[in-house]
């Protein structure tokens, strides 16, 4: 008995669960393959920006280099948040380091934003799909055994079929999870490290643009 099996000769809630399953599985698979394109790029991408970055001459160089580089945009916008605003407004108030820990702030949290996409999914189909194939094997099995009692004879053999067919939906939901709570922890970790640099390369562009006498 395959879990296509079980959909056709299911009933309404058990098709139901299925598709629930079966959507999940796709949008998690989706975000795990995408994540682990953009991450992997993103890896590498951070890296050569930030050296880049410090071996240019002037910051009109450096945003040149970085284009070049910055793939995903995780750099650049960084840099971009350091341009001066117009006098007078509230943005310009404060010295130049509050000003500059403001604005980087902002553009990091704006980055890391696009890095944490999906994640969310991924915690929450991870969370809940075994539930969902828990949902599914419970009511198959008491639709089972309202069938097999309005047979009128209980056998080992008459029970055994349809309480194995509704187990299938367990599986189904942990084969849906597993994926999910893995392509999490693993991008979380990725997340973090990239995370790292990013917040260290903010910390040091601050430190050089608030002491132009210093910088470039």
């Amino acid at each position: 008995m395959s879990f296509m099996d079980l959909f056709r000769q299911g009933d309404a809630i058990t098709q139901v669960v299925a598709i629930l399953l079966l959507a999940m599985s796709v949008s998690s698979w989706v975000v795990i393959l995408w994540k682990a394109w953009m991450l992997h790029r993103a890896t590498g991408d951070v890296a050569r920006s930030t050296a880049a970055f410090w071996q240019s001459a002037t910051i009109d160089e450096a945003r040149q280099k970085i284009g070049a580089f910055d793939r995903e945009a995780l750099v650049l916008p960084l840099i971009a948040a350091t341009d001066a605003h117009a006098p007078g407004s509230l943005a310009a108030a404060g010295d130049k380091s509050q000003q500059l820990t403001r604005v980087l702030r902002d553009a990091l949290h704006r980055v890391l934003d696009k890095l944490q996409f999906g994640q969310v999914l991924l915690a929450t189909v991870g969370s809940t799909a075994p539930f969902v194939g828990l949902l599914g094997t419970v009511w198959g099995i008491y639709h089972a055994l309202t069938g097999i009692a309005n047979a009128g004879q209980i056998t080992i053999d008459r029970v055994s079929g349809p309480v194995g067919e509704a187990l299938i939906m367990t599986a189904a939901g942990l084969a849906v999870a597993i994926p999910a709570v893995l392509g999490y922890n693993i991008f979380g970790r990725l997340i973090g490290r990239i995370e790292a640099d990013l917040e260290g390369f903010a910390r040091d562009l601050r430190e050089l643009l608030a002491h132009p006498a210093t910088g470039a």
